[in-house]
């Protein structure tokens, strides 16, 4: 490293450029030409290093070049040429782009902030360039202080409360019983993969002036990857590539092409010949790789503390979230299950599924016009016993369950947060002072005023253009809701013209089932729908967020998510929404349909209840969605890397890619999403809705869900280890806008929840046959005996001969019950037709309906009440975090003290001896 520094241009007045100045142009270009340098062009071939010596310049299995042989430091790719500069950023550019002079003007910018530069040209495309760069140790150490990066100074020393003397023997007993049982396989050997922890240590804002108070074992090393990266970059942010305020920083470069991208290195290669266990592991990379991305470790968890050391506390937040959510969905999961068990042990003792299943003599009305037969109610045998499974007496529990452990888990996931925050030393940190976007300043240049905070000038939007922009924005949010609505409004004509179609079918399978065809083949039209209208909601989403012109690019982020979810979130729930709460409900009576249009007849449930309509719908929708994310976020980029493996080796043989230098394996890696992590997040919320919105209907979403996440972990783990470029390793203190989001989905799903048990289910009617009509009436008890007689309470009687016109069935039922069909039943509480009030609602329909009411008030009364006490009785921070944080605060105070007391005490003693010298020296 000192080698390196000495051949630095400038280094030894390094330390007179003053940190974070931006330069201006003019300036630098006379000092250049008074100093007589004539500075070539970046783009000249003439600076390049010689392609032939990259024969040998990658060798698979070599570690990171950290405290390395000098000899495998040369060979790794991850240094300089002299094999001691160690490359902490790549730039990519083309030299037949125009932009030659920004890039020229930007990189004599950077040589100036003190950073090391290094050229190559690539080896399978010699108009592409790769700018290597290296950050001293001097440059790291000054932004290291500018930006308040904490750094090691003090080993912790955990303090240890005092315990009693029973509380240590119960400890030592349960601690000897534990010896006996087998070792957890979800953790790892730490013995044999001793690189997953780091040694705790105590931190401190990094500082020049204390630098003898830290830990600093090797200047190589101190400074790990992921900060040197981000310390480049924080640089780069802040260089000038042309004269003017606004023209600086490599974000702009990078979008108007100057620069085709800008990635740090990944540590070598992810996979190696030896074993893990045998050799250790050659790099972090490789280390991620087989204790984390391999499928073979699908049981294990996450080593979160080596993903956060290698791609940022804001990705590891992301995995910490996730793994955290998935963990909490196996109660969820298991208690689904049973609920789900339980459904088909009783199955054989249900009342109403018996009455079904023998109810040979009840004769339905047609469910649709003209097409459609009589049918017997025990057709409906199998649907009966199906929705059994998923709506019986563990249905209302199962949704109070739900409702408190979405707030069980949003709360300990605010604990969760908070200890990952003190562990990677994220309590104190702030976000910086964000930069103006620039489509933001080009727009508003002309007006500016002072900025509070900094004291600068800066451009301001008026408040008549912000307000106005946001109206045209939600404006246009409205619009493509209702273009959802539309959709939904589509497929439900086509169920409607679809159960005719398929009641007249000529395959008996398909004539017998018509209305269950009908609800599969509408709910796979509904994913193709809601698919395609995705791609279209992230263009609109766009477009809006875009025209309302956000300040920062936080502001952009936020607004853009809020956009995307609500799109998303209406399209992706809006067909359920319709079958839990419309299907079925204003079809009219027969006689007396509500049509659509004057012209289709509404959809009718089927005999057995409309459940059984939702469940395919949640379950057919949640496969679909989350096989076809899992194909997008791992098949296309295994896809696009794979055909570019197979280009490279057709025009460079088949071992031409072991001898490319890393930055270059690097390049042709697929980059990071655009929107970075929001794509991630969107699925799991999405995921987290459904989980949670209508569970009641569906106890198996939650294992569902489960069995998706543990996939989608390793998956993702793949995914960044292998498949994409090294991201530039961000901070973050937690998951953002996501948590407010997460927050209104746990109080929608008591409300929709509710309204599922209530008005979708027949859990109400049901209670209210068996407490005030059935054989137990009056008694204050509802078993399967007291529910005798509800299938015929439940049904209503129509006579034949009052049909309308065109809804009359073409046959009269004599070809399968004998005679001509005189009286049918259908699913509702009116009075017969030779009553005084014939087709009229009876008592027990109004019964029912202020059941459903109250019950409705008082569940989302009580699922709140339940949910507020846990929300006020968990408390946001661990009672051993606040402890240890006040001490930890106490011990930093007291070694910054001794540590001071110490240096002072060296300079006295050192005082006190030059004084005793000269003392000798006089005559």
């Amino acid at each position: 490293m000192e080698e390196s520094l000495a051949t630095a241009p400038d280094s030894s007045t390094q330390d007179d450029v003053p940190p974070l100045v931006v330069k201006d142009v003019n300036v630098l270009l006379e000092r250049e030409r008074s100093d007589g340098i004539s500075s070539p062009s970046r783009d000249d071939d003439s600076t390049l290093q010689n392609q032939g010596t990259h024969s040998s310049i990658l060798d698979d299995n070599t570690k990171s070049s950290a405290g390395l042989p000098e000899g495998r430091s040369k060979s790794s790719g991850l240094c300089f040429s002299d094999g001691k500069s160690r490359i902490d950023y790549i730039l990519v550019y083309r030299k037949s782009s125009s932009q030659s002079e920004k890039r020229e003007v930007f990189e004599r910018n950077i040589r100036a902030e003190g950073l090391h530069m290094e050229k190559e040209a690539s080896l399978t495309n010699s108009d592409v360039i790769f700018l290597k760069l290296h950050a001293p140790w001097d440059v790291l150490c000054r932004y290291a202080e500018l930006m308040n990066i904490r750094m090691p100074f003090r080993r912790k020393i955990f303090y240890m409360h005092r315990r009693h003397k029973f509380m240590s023997r119960m400890e030592k007993r349960i601690n000897k019983f534990r010896g006996w049982l087998p070792r957890k396989p979800m953790k790892f050997d730490n013995d044999r993969l001793p690189d997953l922890e780091e040694n705790e240590s105590f931190t401190a804002p990094f500082s020049r002036s204390r630098i003898h108070h830290f830990i600093i074992h090797n200047k190589d090393t101190f400074f790990n990857n992921a900060t040197r990266s981000r310390i480049i970059h924080h640089i780069l942010q802040r260089v000038k590539y042309e004269e003017g305020k606004t023209k600086m920083g490599l974000n702009r470069l990078l979008s108007n092409n100057s620069y085709e991208a800008a990635f740090p290195l990944h540590e070598g290669s992810y996979h190696s010949k030896n074993s893990i266990r045998t050799h250790g592991a050659d790099n972090h990379r490789h280390l991620l790789y087989e204790c984390w991305a391999w499928w073979g470790v699908w049981y294990k968890y996450q080593p979160l503390d080596l993903v956060r050391r290698y791609f940022g506390e804001k990705i590891g937040l992301y995995f910490a979230w996730l793994g955290w959510y998935t963990g909490m969905l196996f109660p969820a999961a298991l208690v689904g299950l049973l609920v789900f068990l339980y459904g088909l042990f009783t199955l054989e003792h249900c009342q109403v599924s018996k009455e079904i299943c023998q109810a040979n003599d009840i004769i339905m009305c047609p469910i649709c016009d003209q097409y459609c037969p009589y049918l017997r109610l025990s057709d409906s045998c199998i649907y009966a016993k199906v929705t059994h499974l998923f709506d019986n007496g563990a249905t209302v529990f199962f949704a109070v369950f739900m409702a408190v452990w979405a707030t069980v888990f949003l709360e300990f996931w605010k604990r969760r947060r908070a200890v990952l925050a003190y562990d990677w030393d994220l309590i104190d940190w702030e976000e910086e002072e964000e930069e103006i976007r620039p489509q933001f300043e080009a727009k508003y240049s002309k007006k500016e005023r002072m900025n509070p905070i900094s004291g600068k000038p800066e451009p301001y939007q008026a408040f008549s253009d912000k307000y106005s922009r946001l109206i045209v924005s939600t404006s246009g949010i409205f619009f493509m809701i209702l273009v959802v609505i539309a959709a939904v409004f589509g497929i439900v004509i086509y169920r409607v013209i679809t159960v005719s179609t398929f009641a007249a079918f000529g395959w008996a399978l398909i004539r017998n089932n018509s209305q269950v065809a009908t609800t599969g083949t509408a709910v796979c039209i509904n994913f193709c729908i809601i698919m395609l209208l995705n791609v279209l909601y992230e263009k609109v989403a766009l477009l809006l967020t875009n025209l309302e012109q956000p300040r920062t690019e936080s502001e952009w982020e936020n607004s853009f998510t809020f956009k995307m979810f609500l799109f998303q979130f209406v399209n992706l729930n809006s067909s359920t929404f319709y079958i839990a709460f419309f299907l079925g409900r204003f079809t009219g009576r027969p006689g007396s349909y509500l049509r659509l249009i004057n012209r289709w007849k509404l959809e009718e449930c089927h005999p057995s209840g409309c459940l059984i309509d939702l469940c395919m719908q949640m379950g057919i929708i949640m496969v679909l969605k989350q096989t076809w994310n899992n194909f997008m976020e791992l098949g296309y980029p295994l896809m696009q890397n794979w055909w570019t493996r197979r280009r490279l080796r057709r025009e460079h043989g088949q071992n031409a890619k072991a001898g490319f230098p890393q930055w270059e394996r690097d390049f042709n890696l697929q980059p990071m999403n655009a929107y970075g992590l929001f794509d991630e997040y969107l699925e799991m919320i999405l995921q987290f809705g459904f989980t949670t919105i209508f569970v009641a209907a569906f106890p198996l979403a939650p294992l569902l869900a489960l069995i998706n996440n543990i996939i989608e972990i390793r998956l993702d783990a793949y995914k960044f280890v292998t498949q994409w470029r090294r991201p530039l390793p961000s901070q973050a203190k937690d998951i953002g806008i996501w948590y407010g989001i997460l927050e209104g989905i746990g109080i929608l799903s008591v409300i929709t929840n509710a309204f599922v048990i209530a008005v979708t289910s027949d859990f109400i009617p049901r209670l209210v046959y068996a407490y005030k009509y059935g054989p137990c009436a009056g008694q204050g008890r509802a078993g399967e005996g007291c529910m005798m007689g509800y299938v015929n309470a439940s049904l209503s009687v129509f006579r034949v001969s009052d049909f309308e016109r065109r809804s009359h069935p073409r046959t009269n039922g004599s070809e399968l019950f004998g005679e001509a069909v005189k009286y049918c039943r259908y699913r509702d509480y009116r009075e017969p037709p030779d009553s005084a009030e014939p087709y009229s609602y009876t008592l027990q329909f109004w019964h029912v309906l202020a059941a459903r009411l109250a019950f409705i008030i008082v569940f989302e009364h009580m699922v709140f009440a339940i949910k507020t006490l846990i929300a006020y009785l968990i408390p946001d921070l661990p009672k051993d975090l606040r402890d240890r944080m006040r001490r930890e605060k106490y011990l930093i105070q007291e070694m910054m003290y001794e540590a001071e007391l110490e240096r002072l005490q060296k300079e006295k003693n050192e005082k006190k001896k030059k004084d005793r010298v000269h003392h000798k020296e006089w005559p």
